[in-house]
């Protein structure tokens, strides 16, 4: 394990300097999982929730909460993102949804907070649009599944992880 960065030798919080840093490519992948009722599984299929198109709306909830990480945690650098998405990928079976995002910036530091706020805030909109018909939705194992770019060079979770 490498020291951690974001204190300085008195042990106060700082916020890295990534100034002398090249630009690369960066690109970070995560996701999420959330288990429902599935009742509420096929509302959200069928587009039967009060409150909209869900995905359409927690899709969009994701987006704007991973351009807005820097404003949520304190540390990270505000950064001029090029791409992000986010995909919904519902399991009838077993009445969950497996949440993914995915987002890209040529920078001199990383995205992994920035795909792990899209598919927690994803989440919570989801849970926010349907709570009306199911409180006892749950989401978890929100994790990094792969990061691409910079000094630290590409990282793939292990597939015990990804479960």
């Amino acid at each position: 394990m490498t020291d951690l960065t974001h204190f300085d030798a008195d042990g106060k919080a700082i916020m890295v300097d990534v100034g002398g840093k090249e630009s690369t490519r960066r690109v970070a992948v995560a996701r999420a999982n959330m288990k429902m009722q599935p009742e509420t599984l096929a509302r959200i299929l069928d587009n039967r929730v009060k409150k909209g198109d869900v995905f359409a709306v927690a899709r969009l909830a994701g987006i704007m909460a991973a351009k807005k990480t820097s404003d949520l945690i304190p540390l990270c650098h505000p950064l001029l993102l090029n791409s992000i998405t986010v995909e919904f990928s519902p399991d009838s079976d077993n009445a969950c949804v497996e949440i993914e995002a995915t987002v890209k910036v040529n920078g001199q530091t990383g995205v992994e907070m920035e795909a792990l706020t899209a598919v927690s805030v994803a989440a919570l909109t989801i849970y926010d649009m349907c709570k009306a018909v199911d409180k006892t939705m749950s989401f978890g194992n929100v994790h990094l599944v792969e990061k691409m770019g910079g000094r630290s060079g590409h990282f793939i979770a292990s597939r015990g992880t990804d479960k």
